[in-house]
């Protein structure tokens, strides 16, 4: 009877490092789409076609408080990673489920904001910059939607099967997901709301 070999510690480190590496590629990736949706709105930033511009439509106290969330849940996943390094499994499905909190609060705002605009005429098909506008934000929300969906998913694995070294390096590439579309809520923030709002 044969028994399966085991992965050994240099056959890990090939596993894990093309796991990163091809993580990184597909951040990378993303990293061009937002590129072009960010140079889209640049250029029909000012295409109002007659509506509202942006210093008209956006709340920026709303939206600080969606950046107030969305960054405090990246500090929330860091702690999350924390307890994977001090193996305290309940402590870290306990920052997991905060950071999903966390981010759910943020899209619900997103998702009122949408709407608002929307009932009040104010849609994609209202104007180019408008357009450019709700595609650079609703691209960015599906992407958190993406994330809130893999936490739950690793809770489940983790609640089912513990902190294997699986887990422990699909948390690791979660955890660079979630810090990207962090830092793409910063320049989002900056372009979009703040310079809108002038």
């Amino acid at each position: 009877m044969h028994h399966k070999a085991l992965p050994t510690t240099t056959m890990w480190h090939t596993i894990i490092t093309t796991r990163i590496l091809g993580f990184w590629l597909y951040l990378m990736s993303d990293c061009v789409l937002f590129a072009a949706l960010f140079a889209t709105y640049a250029v029909l930033s000012t295409s109002y076609a007659g509506g509202p511009s942006g210093h008209e439509l956006f709340n920026l106290n709303t939206v600080l408080l969606e950046t107030l969330c969305l960054l405090t849940s990246s500090f929330t996943y860091g702690l999350s990673l924390l307890a994977v390094k001090k193996n305290n499994t309940q402590r870290m499905i306990g920052w997991l489920m905060l950071t999903f909190m966390l981010g759910t609060v943020f899209i619900s705002m997103e998702i009122n904001e949408f709407y608002r605009l929307i009932i009040e005429g104010n849609g994609p098909q209202r104007s180019a910059f408008l357009s450019a506008f709700f595609s650079l934000v609703a691209t960015h929300g599906f992407h958190v939607v993406i994330g809130l969906l893999w936490i739950i998913i690793m809770i489940g694995q983790i609640l089912k099967k513990g902190l294997t070294s699986n887990t422990k390096i699909r948390l690791v590439l979660l955890g660079f997901y979630w810090h990207l579309l962090d830092v793409i809520w910063v320049f989002i923030f900056t372009l979009v709301y703040l310079l809108g709002t002038l």
